[in-house]
Parts: structure tokens; C-alpha cells; sequence
């Protein structure tokens, strides 16, 4: 694969896509099919399976809770609407536009984490599969796969969209001045008070991710370099 001049990395979850939204009407959904109590259970499966995986696993917790609630009439209705769910009605405003923007400067890859099947299926519906061509990849922990998101995107320089600091921090730190890290203020990952100080500013704050619309992408990795 020849080398690109510059490859844009977006993350999906409250970076193109408002997954807050999507998880608030899992939950609703969950209190009307099973009641308050065994919602509240499902998402304590969830957290668990998240700190024991490193990512969100909807269906994985769906599976466990079936573990508990064998005989639970309403499981497969929660399944079916977590399968069908219309994901490309919570895409942020502008978000496909925003990937078309910066195909003028580079290619465009979806750099995501999460699980083999809910994850992917999320993107597809989304219709976030399709604007970027085909170019996605899903790994449990992203940050320690830089390697072969290099290998598979070589490029001179890259430019990272994600709504975690963590992220963009333990990328940064990897790869230096060879990343321009952005940073939209979207979701309670972004939003979270206690995470000033925690991590070093990323290169570029935005307050939505429609907000790119208006950015010369091309300068933000030659500003960089000539800070360095």
C-alpha cells in the first residue's frame, strides 16, 4: 500500500455519532420492556463487562443478563431493537459533511474500539461505513494498535478525531509530531469536569464536530511542525 500524504482517523462513538443519545434510549427502552430493576441490572453487567474488556459490550452484557433472566419473555425484543436500531438518525449534525470535507486533504479511516459485531453493525447502519469508503477499523484497545493502523494507513502525517482525552494523549505520546490531535467537546467522555488538568491540551479543541467545516485541515500538521 503506497504511503498518503495525510490520513484522517475518526472515532465513532460522541465523535461522529451522539452514542450518549443511543444509550439513553437503550435505557428507556429497557425500563418500558423489563422494569426499573432489571434495567438498572443490565447496566451493571455492562460497566462490568466494560472494565473486564476494555470496551463496550452491548451485546455481550445482553447475554450475560440472559445468564440471570433465563425465562425473560422480553429478551429477544431488547435484542431486536439494539440490532435495528436507526443509528444514521444520531450522527451529529454535519458529521457526514465533515468527512467528505477532509477527503480534499487525505484519506479517511474509521478508528474505532469496541466488540466483532454490534460495533460494526453501528457503523454500517450509520451509514458511516459508506462515506468512508470501506476504510474501518475496530480493535478492542486502538491506542496499542498504532502499528498496524500504520501499516495498513501509511502516511506522512495523521490527523486524530476523538472525543476521549485518554486517547489522544496515549496517541500523541506514540507518535509525536507525526499527529495532529482534535478534540470536539461532545458526550460526557469530552464534557467530564475532572479531566482538566489530567491530561495535556490536545492540538486542536472544537466545540462540535460540524465545527471542522470551517478549518483549513491541511495547515493544522504544518502549524504544528513549525512549533516543534
Amino acid at each position: 500500500m503506497s504511503s498518503s500524504d495525510m490520513v484522517f482517523l475518526f472515532d465513532v462513538d460522541n465523535t461522529l455519532l451522539d452514542n450518549d443519545r443511543v444509550t439513553e434510549d437503550l435505557a428507556d427502552y429497557l425500563d418500558q420492556e423489563v422494569g426499573h430493576e432489571r434495567q438498572q441490572r443490565y447496566w451493571i453487567i455492562f460497566e462490568q463487562l466494560r472494565a473486564k474488556l476494555g470496551y463496550a459490550d452491548y451485546l455481550g452484557a445482553l447475554q450475560q443478563y440472559r445468564i440471570e433472566y433465563p425465562h425473560d419473555p422480553h429478551l429477544l425484543t431488547v435484542s431486536r431493537f439494539m440490532i435495528h436500531y436507526p443509528f444514521a438518525d444520531r450522527l451529529y449534525p454535519k458529521a457526514l459533511a465533515v468527512v467528505e470535507h477532509v477527503k480534499r486533504w487525505g484519506k479517511v479511516v474509521i478508528l474505532s474500539d469496541g466488540d466483532a459485531v454490534f460495533q460494526p453493525r453501528k457503523v454500517e447502519r450509520s451509514g458511516l461505513f459508506e462515506a468512508v469508503e470501506g476504510n474501518v477499523l475496530i480493535y478492542v484497545h486502538k491506542e496499542q494498535e498504532l502499528r498496524d493502523v500504520a501499516q495498513r494507513y501509511p502516511a506522512q502525517q495523521y490527523v486524530l478525531i476523538d472525543d476521549k482525552l485518554r486517547i489522544l494523549t496515549a496517541v500523541k505520546k506514540s507518535w509525536g509530531s507525526r499527529v495532529t490531535t482534535v478534540l470536539p467537546r461532545q458526550g460526557h467522555y469530552a464534557l467530564d469536569p475532572q479531566l482538566p488538568g489530567r491530561y495535556p491540551s490536545p492540538d486542536v479543541t472544537v466545540e462540535r464536530i460540524g465545527d471542522l467545516l470551517d478549518h483549513d485541515c491541511s495547515v493544522l500538521p504544518a502549524s504544528l511542525q513549525r512549533r516543534a
